[in-house]
């Protein structure tokens, strides 16, 4: 606890004296190669209908801008197409129209989608500033079939996140001029100042227009030198008075049905049957005004309806990550993030309850999360690799703090703390981080952490050696990540330092190494294309890195260079070349990689493309040099207006000095079927193949048959969803999953699990 009060003290007084230096930051302002337009946005007493007609008589009143730029990958040419927009409000909802023409409308991708699932479409929208902070701002994208999707932006890491999502109204229709779409944004599904006579925000109107090349088109010029992107857009002002619609309160009860069975990979043992369950909860979440939310939630549905992404967990020493995709976390995720993923919700994974809030007042923001987990689990992380650590019996409470202050035109300084408790376990984190522009074009990021940590007994000993200690009692220690860059029209300058102490933990987080120290030095050069040229784009770029652990010893020495083309047919291609030497349980050993990547569209509706990695790899189960060969070919295919096919298929092989050791193949099959906007039907299919030559593995032959590796292991797990989304909230879902698999043991694939499941859930807004 004294840690975390010191880290509070140094936050709020990095606060008060960096803001006692804006006088001396503002009065060197940054100056911009163009002049910000700034539109008055027009208060409306009639609401168009979202219908995607555009009628004249409903969009009459509203400011029209024209989006005359190509920012990329022209440098803020004139567009090769005329794109219109309209902007209106009525005091509760944000309009917006769009006409986008078309010399060629046949060749427009309309498609229908589910959300966020457009961006290889036709689509237009807008990016909102609404604090007006050029730090932070909301995404809106709509295509020519009304499809949407929605996002939010942070310039300071320079993120984006379509986990976001939040309740509004589109339409779309393909004309024989090109595509119309409107939408209807409430200000209730925003966060923007209270109590201003008027609003004054960021505002940019985007047109992507893929054809051979993918065109970004927009209503505002862009500087490249410049990082960010929301210090460059224009401006909105109006909306006076703005408020929040009623008393802006949305409860959404869910329903859910889980049968599930399992059982041992033996078609005689019986099925177990490991749940039968209907549970009921309500997520309850309270605007207490325009820019402080207060989510909650009792006997929460944490379930993840749609499957994972295939990885293979083959000849690694480091844990898999996997992303948060449950909604009570997403809104207002991005208050949580900072340099380091010190915060990681995907690590509650079993919680009776969750109270969140987040929000903005002046430059400050706040983001509070509290939760009572049934499960604890995390990560072990050490130099070489890291172990998930799992206390299934042991509950823990959870405290995650982050706080921001944004200071001078561009900078800010925060601080991240996280608590988890239980019984004889603790872990606590406390951080410090910023960025700083001492001019436009340089820029240092920082990150300073401390961790205190308490470890069970059932963490602290070997396994198989009751007596043979692996984690102290308590452990504290300290990291720090510094990152600068300088940047320039035409190339880039970076340099970074890492340094992780031996005993730094983020339990909350997903920081899977630890106990090392690294310096990396790199920059890129990029050459641009002529206007009319179909060769859009070319670079170099490369680094040069060492890392050391805490006692001095190196553990890698690395440097790579990379060569990047954009061309026609959206081609974009890297090949890499990368040199290292590594150590790792004892030996060194020098490594050649070449790496290539590709993809490109050789028809509208086809994405094809792979990466590629051959050369030098470690055989970590046996600490001896082989030579692998990497295959990860991937094809998107939008066969029809409603049906879509991604694949996505990973071919593996280690070879050493005495033959090849293994051959894992992973294959990630995704059908679906968009009936319209609203209805999808889908069907994934995640097969594994892993092949091992018995006769190299060592373990095999000693007297302990725990340790024992199978020739052979299949894998094949499918599921079956349809769902109806009236909107993020309001949804139903029905669906099936199984699993069946093969081995040494059993000749022939045999189920091993079964599940069927079924989501209700409806959102009231008052």
């Amino acid at each position: 606890m004294r840690v975390i009060l010191i880290f509070i003290s140094m936050f709020f007084l990095s606060i008060h004296y960096l803001n006692a230096k804006d006088i001396i930051v503002t009065e060197n302002k940054v100056t911009h190669s163009h002049r910000k337009l700034t539109y008055k946005i027009p208060r409306v007493t009639r609401s168009p209908d979202i219908d995607a007609e555009l009628a004249e008589n409903e969009w009459k009143d509203a400011k029209k801008i024209e989006l005359n730029f190509n920012v990329y990958p022209g440098d803020s040419i004139p567009a090769p197409v005329k794109t219109t927009a309209f902007m209106m409000e009525d005091g509760k909802n944000l309009y917006l129209a769009f006409k986008a023409y078309d010399p060629e409308p046949e060749k427009i991708l309309a498609y229908f989608r589910d959300r966020d699932r457009l961006f290889q479409d036709d689509f237009v929208g807008i990016i909102i500033d609404t604090f007006n902070d050029e730090r932070k701002g909301f995404e809106f994208f709509v295509n020519s079939m009304g499809s949407q999707a929605d996002l939010t932006r942070d310039d300071v890491l320079g993120d984006e996140d379509s986990s976001w999502n939040t309740v509004w109204d589109s339409a779309g229709q393909v004309t024989k001029e090109g595509y119309v779409v409107e939408m209807s944004i409430p200000f209730r599904a925003l966060r923007f100042s209270s109590g201003l006579e008027n609003q004054l925000w960021g505002i940019q109107f985007l047109r992507i227009y893929p054809r051979d090349s993918r065109m970004l088109i927009s209503d505002s010029p862009k500087d490249r030198k410049l990082d960010c992107s929301l210090c460059q857009i224009n401006k909105v002002t109006g909306m006076p008075q703005l408020k929040s619609a009623g008393v802006n309160v949305d409860v959404t009860p869910t329903l859910t049905y889980i049968n599930s069975k399992e059982r041992e990979v033996d078609p005689e043992e019986p099925w177990q049957r490991t749940s039968d369950d209907v549970e009921t909860g309500v997520d309850v979440r309270w605007a207490m005004s325009e820019n402080w939310i207060l989510n909650a939630t009792v006997n929460p549905d944490f379930s993840q309806v749609e499957a994972d992404a295939g990885q293979l967990d083959v000849n690694t020493t480091f844990s898999l990550f996997y992303p948060e995709a449950r909604p009570f976390f997403l809104d207002g995720a991005d208050y949580f993030n900072s340099l380091n993923q010190l915060v990681h919700t995907r690590n509650i994974a079993d919680p009776d309850y969750g109270a969140k809030v987040t929000g903005k007042s002046g430059d400050n923001s706040l983001g509070v999360i509290i939760a009572s987990d049934d499960k604890t689990s995390f990560l072990l992380p050490t130099s070489e690799g890291s172990t998930i650590a799992e206390l299934e019996e042991l509950s823990s409470n959870i405290l995650i703090a982050r706080g921001q202050n944004n200071f001078g035109e561009k900078n800010t300084v925060g601080v991240v703390l996280t608590n988890r408790n239980g019984q004889d376990y603790k872990n606590q984190v406390a951080a410090i981080d910023g960025k700083f522009y001492f001019s436009d074009s340089d820029i240092l990021s920082y990150q300073l952490m401390y961790s205190d940590s308490n470890n069970p007994d059932a963490i602290r000993y070997d396994e198989d050696d009751d007596d043979k200690e692996v984690l102290a009692a308590s452990q504290n220690d300290s990291a720090i990540r510094l990152e600068y860059q300088h940047n320039e029209d035409n190339y880039n300058l970076e340099a970074s330092y890492q340094d992780f102490g031996k005993d730094f933990r983020a339990d909350m987080g997903f920081i899977g190494m630890v106990d090392y120290r690294k310096l990396r030095l790199g920059g890129e050069y990029i050459w641009y294309g002529e206007n009319n040229s179909s060769w859009t784009q070319w670079s170099i770029f490369g680094d040069i890195d060492r890392t050391d652990d805490q006692s001095d010893k190196k553990l890698e020495e690395e440097i790579e260079l990379h060569f990047n083309i954009r061309g026609p047919m959206q081609f974009d291609a890297n090949l890499g070349v990368v040199s290292r030497e590594r150590y790792f349980d004892g030996s060194y050993f020098d490594e050649v990689q070449t790496l290539v990547f590709f993809e490109f569209k050789p028809l509208s509706s086809l994405l094809i493309g792979s990466y590629i990695k051959v050369g030098d790899q470690v055989d970590f189960e046996h600490t001896q040099p082989g030579k692998m060969k990497l295959y990860e070919p991937f094809i998107e295919w939008q066969v029809s207006q409603h049906f879509n096919i991604e694949l996505e298929y990973t071919s593996n092989k280690l070879s050493v000095e005495a033959g090849e050791l293994f051959y894992a193949k992973l294959l990630d099959l995704r059908l679906a079927y968009q009936f319209n906007i609203r209805s999808r039907l889908s069907l994934a299919l995640l097969g594994v193949d892993i092949d091992k030559n018995l006769d190299l593995y060592e373990n095999n032959f000693d007297n302990d048959p725990d340790n024992d590796v199978l020739a052979s292991s299949k894998t094949v797990g499918s599921q079956l969803i349809y769902s109806y989304k009236l909107n993020p909230q309001t949804l139903f879902y029905m669906g099936y999953s199984d699993k069946v698999t093969k081995n040494d043991r059993v000749l022939s694939l045999e189920k091993t699990d079964k599940t069927y499941f079924a989501k209700f859930s409806y959102m009231w807004q008052s």
